[in-house]
């Protein structure tokens, strides 16, 4: 059985239809012992704050020697980008207080970190570039979600694509008026959720199960595309039809996905393990007539 959603509308003055958020989340170290001038919270903070410094370096080694793009100026603006990050944790995997024999008393954590280049960077280089970073497979991982159109009226059919610069594990999600989440993709009818880059994906298509036709009620709808070089991570969900209803708050929804599962490459040598993440969304406009 088909199933008909409603893709509902979207305008907000002054955002452009498509915003690509691109980040580095890595599972990071940290280390310090308390020594005769340090208390438990001073030790706690130093290994917090030796964890984040570590994904910092780490993110801009990553991104200086794993991606190139054909533009010089462009590659060292996005270096540059990732020297002035911002870092922010995503989980805690591990925070313990120890007996080290030489040191005594001290303090280890692993933090699972969301390296963040900075957005007025970014954001100029994307307005320049995202059409050439959507092509280089040389470049970090770019992702982009699109429909045919913005404009959509009662009964209009509307499909959805996807196209990735590399290949990526990806989820696909809308956010309907009343702030329900619905995942696209994968779905029970189409499972993978892994995408070659270069390549458009549309949705949806014949293998699935459901349809997405415009009808009431009309409001705001969004379009979210999460994707990682490692698999993303877990969200609640219920089959639905043809589809997932996601049944995580929308609040945690990003932060959920950059809960990544980061595979190990052995045929690289990394400091610490690291995985390239990307978002973008797409807006629609739809009415009644």
């Amino acid at each position: 059985m088909r199933i008909l959603f409603l893709l509902i509308s979207l305008f907000i003055a002054g955002v452009s239809p498509l915003h690509a958020a691109q980040s580095v989340i890595i599972d990071s170290d940290g280390y310090a012992c308390m020594g005769d001038d340090r208390s438990r919270k001073q030790t706690e903070n130093a290994a917090v704050q030796e964890a984040r410094r570590n994904a910092g370096e780490a993110a801009v080694a990553y991104i200086s020697t794993e991606t190139k793009v054909s533009d010089g100026l462009l590659e060292k603006d996005i270096v540059t980008a990732y020297a002035n990050a911002q870092v922010k944790l995503v989980k805690e995997l591990l925070k313990e207080w120890f007996d080290d024999p030489a040191s005594g008393k001290c303090y280890r954590v692993k933090l699972k970190l969301e390296v963040l280049p900075d957005e007025k960077a970014m954001n100029n280089r994307a307005e320049k570039n995202n059409a050439q970073m959507l092509d280089d497979p040389n470049a970090p991982l770019t992702v982009k979600v699109w429909t045919t159109r913005t404009d959509y009226k009662t009964k209009d059919n509307i499909k959805v694509f996807i196209k990735g610069n590399r290949p990526f594990f990806g989820k696909l999600v809308y956010q309907d008026a009343g702030n329900n989440l619905i995942q696209l993709l994968p779905n029970p009818y189409r499972q993978s959720n892994y995408f070659n880059g270069g390549s458009v994906y549309e949705v949806p298509t014949g293998v699935d199960r459901f349809a997405l036709q415009v009808c009431a009620p009309f409001g705001t709808e969004k379009l979210f595309l999460y994707a990682s070089t490692s698999p993303l991570g877990e969200v609640k969900t219920q089959a639905v039809g043809g589809v997932y209803a996601i049944q995580t708050q929308t609040k945690d929804l990003g932060q959920n996905m950059r809960g990544i599962q980061i595979v190990p490459d052995n045929n690289k040598s990394k400091p610490v393990e690291v995985a390239e993440f990307a978002e973008a969304h797409w807006q629609i406009t739809t009415h009644a007539q």
